[in-house]
């Protein structure tokens, strides 16, 4: 029953969806005290706004940012490759793909928790194969949604587990591309601490190994969102410096400032993992 909800959804055109996200945005915002919490928190954390009204402001477009996020994932996830592909209007740095495939180098994409990052990958993977680094999903009933969404011809999935990171490794000695949350708290011991806006945040050190490893180019990589349901743009960009956790970082931190209302305030990105894997805020963290 669920799939065929989202089949039907996924072949909506693109504004309805989005339309769709925005209530579902304003449902966040109105009945979930969890979401609503975390993304007051890391905006106050974060410090990018100049003043009281333009951080609520952002705050309520956050939130509806995140709803259309959510929608519009089960939607690419069940639409058509071919009818997905036509959203994105303009992709802007592809030369560097370019570049680093003329040279032979496999490339790492980071593409962090903004804008829609499940279009970056199906576009890069219409025209060449590759790996996407994943969590396997804790919820039961959506695993098998994103097993079906996301294995489409030249993506790859490779869980966050020793048999993945050579998953991805392999790639790269191979040429091709793998996809990397950058900003997804690894598990403990998998990262070090470094600033993301001005506050300690556990950051995964597997980057800079893959990328020492292998010799692969490191760009980083989001999809805009327009707003009315217009489509997206891909912004790619080199990281120009080492791909050390406090760069990689700051990198990250530059695209947010381009789109701050779509980034996902809502991530516990400051949050502390446990040995024994139940993990703790910091200080500056959400709950």
């Amino acid at each position: 029953m669920l799939k065929a909800l989202l089949r039907v959804l996924a072949m909506m055109p693109l504004p309805i969806i989005n339309a769709v996200g925005v209530l579902t945005g304003w449902g966040l915002y109105f009945f979930s005290h969890k979401v609503l919490r975390r993304t007051r928190k890391n905006l106050s954390v974060a410090g990018i706004t100049s003043s009281t009204e333009e951080y609520h402001r952002l705050v309520r477009h956050s939130i509806l940012e995140t709803g259309k996020g959510l929608v519009e994932t089960f939607a690419i996830w069940f639409r058509p490759q071919g009818k997905v592909l036509p959203w994105v209007r303009e992709c802007h740095g592809w030369e560097h793909v370019e570049a680093a495939q003329a040279q032979g180098q496999g490339i790492i994409f980071l593409t962090p928790h903004l804008g829609c990052y499940e279009v970056t990958a199906l576009y890069y993977a219409a025209r060449h194969p590759i790996t996407v680094l994943y969590r396997p999903a804790r919820q039961q009933w959506l695993a098998p949604l994103i097993d079906e969404g996301r294995n489409r011809s030249q993506i790859k999935q490779a869980p966050t587990s020793l048999s993945g990171v050579r998953s991805l490794l392999k790639a790269l000695k191979q040429g091709e591309a793998v996809g990397i949350l950058p900003d997804q708290v690894p598990e403990f011991g998998e990262g070090t601490w470094a600033d993301f806006f001005g506050t300690p945040a556990y950051t995964m050190t597997l980057v800079g190994k893959l990328a020492d490893t292998s010799g692969a180019r490191v760009l980083l990589a989001f999809g805009e969102r327009l707003p009315w349901g217009r489509g997206y743009i891909i912004h790619i960009q080199p990281l120009e410096m080492e791909p050390t956790p406090a760069n990689i970082n700051q990198g990250i931190e530059q695209l947010i400032r381009q789109c701050p209302a779509q980034y996902l305030w809502s991530y516990r990105r400051f949050k502390q993992p446990k040995p024994h894997g139940k993990p703790r805020e910091t200080q500056g963290g959400t709950n």
